[in-house]
């Protein structure tokens, strides 16, 4: 009974987490920075790594599916069991509206979406400032939902390790 992920399902994992992370971060910064140079460039790293969690979450999703995830070993209330698969598919569903809905902030807001400026995407909506405004405040507190995800995955994998000594922990990580 295979009871690890994949190195290419770990690694991908990994990257998602910091990316996700380092995106989140970039936003706070930015919002406190006055309208300069600098925080046009961490508006626009920020967009870039936004557009890389929405590229690998389908990644990841490919790999799921044709990958399956290892048996669950570990005995935990069902209740636990469910809000971990709960945590997942919102996971899967935040990376994939929060890059969406900054996307259509930013056409909205009439600002071109560029990948690391080596292409344009196309506006998916026209521009509207109050639209914009409201897609904004949708995109944050998503991406605010996100990051209390994380916290709540990442302490739960601590208890896992620490307090239950599962081994749970193990099926993400590159070690054993």
């Amino acid at each position: 009974m295979k009871q690890r992920y994949s190195h290419i399902a770990i690694s991908l994992h990994w990257i998602m987490a910091i990316v996700v992370l380092t995106t989140w971060t970039i936003a706070q910064i930015a919002g406190g920075m006055p309208v300069s140079p600098d925080r046009i460039l961490a508006i626009s790293w920020h967009k870039w790594l936004g557009l890389t969690v929405l590229w690998l979450v389908f990644v990841r999703l490919f790999w799921r599916a044709t990958h399956p995830a290892p048996e669950l070993a570990v005995r935990m209330p069902a209740w636990q069991e469910r809000i971990m698969q709960l945590t997942h598919l919102a996971f899967y569903l935040l990376m994939i509206a929060i890059p969406i809905l900054g996307w259509l902030m930013s056409s909205a807001k009439g600002y071109t979406v560029n990948y690391f400026g080596l292409f344009e995407l196309p506006d998916l909506v026209l521009k509207d400032k109050a639209t914009g405004s409201l897609l904004k405040q949708i995109h944050e507190i998503l991406a605010n939902i996100l990051i209390g995800l994380v916290a709540l995955h990442v302490l739960a994998a601590l208890k896992h390790h620490f307090w239950d000594k599962d081994g749970l922990l193990k099926r993400m990580s590159f070690f054993k």
